[in-house]
């Protein structure tokens, strides 16, 4: 890992992120790209109104010395910090800004929203999961270290999730011990026992190239799959949720929805995505 992407508003979600993108950085003796979007129309740039310069120059000079003061942290002493400003809230820029530095992760602070606001709105971080190429994790509380001793690993082990397991298991940490889970819920989407367990070593050998393991795969049954990874990872008291997402966008994400973005809302423990 080279690149960390701290998206940042000034918030105290933000600063969790940031401590957290500190932590992996030492780790990995990365550089943290840290961007704050400025809510700006593309008017105030055309150039069209010269009265409105002093504006652009203003809120300019704000958010650079905004970052002055939110960099002045200890613990991000020794890593290499690059600010970056985008004048407009766009968060596919996330993914764009991400892809031209080749980034490797991009880490987001949340504080979760729910009911009305969560499906008419949504929160800032959930948007970028939708848009993001790469992984994204996502931290609810101040990090005291992110030795992710135990951590799950949540699919359907359909075929076009085995990218994102191969990318999931590079980017955990040696000490690290991942568990498999298979959440199974009424309806449709039902499936036997040896239907389950067929379709997780088809996986595990496309995946792997064989079955060793097998015995990490946990199969639980719930109402919800976003409530059975979080009532699993409680019990296990797993310190890290993994999961593809499929990013969907339109009216096939309001209909359909997104468990990885209703975890991103609703879970305590950090969540990391990985596009599919």
């Amino acid at each position: 890992m080279d690149k960390i992407i701290v998206p940042i508003d000034f918030s105290k979600y933000s600063e969790y992120a940031l401590e957290a993108a500190a932590i992996l950085a030492k780790q990995n003796n990365a550089e943290i790209l840290v961007l704050h979007m400025l809510e700006m129309s593309d008017g105030l740039f055309s150039g069209s109104d010269k009265g409105q310069k002093p504006k652009v120059l203003f809120f300019l000079k704000l958010a650079q010395q905004k970052f002055e003061e939110f960099l002045n942290k200890e613990y991000l002493e020794g890593i290499k910090i690059t600010p970056i400003v985008k004048h407009s809230k766009v968060f596919s820029e996330v993914s764009e800004v991400a892809k031209e530095h080749n980034a490797d992760l991009i880490v987001m602070g949340s504080h979760g929203v729910s009911g009305f606001t969560e499906v008419f709105v949504g929160s800032n971080t959930e948007k970028v999961v939708r848009h993001s190429e790469i992984p994204v994790l996502v931290i609810k509380q101040k990090p005291n270290n992110l030795n992710f001793e135990t951590v799950i690993f949540a699919s359907n082990f359909s075929e076009n999730a085995v990218s994102s397991y191969i990318r999931a298991t590079k980017m955990l940490q040696d000490s690290s011990k991942m568990q498999l889970l298979y959440v199974n819920v009424p309806g449709e989407n039902f499936k036997s026992t040896a239907e389950m367990e067929q379709e997780v070593a088809n996986f595990l050998k496309k995946a792997d190239g064989n079955m060793n393991q097998l015995n990490t795969v946990n199969y639980v049954s719930d109402y919800t799959i976003e409530k059975g990874i979080i009532n699993f990872s409680n019990l296990l008291g797993a310190d890290l949720i993994m999961i593809p997402t499929h990013g969907r966008k339109g009216l096939a994400h309001f209909f359909e929805g997104s468990i990885s973005e209703d975890l991103v809302n609703h879970a305590n423990l950090p969540v990391m995505t990985f596009k599919i």
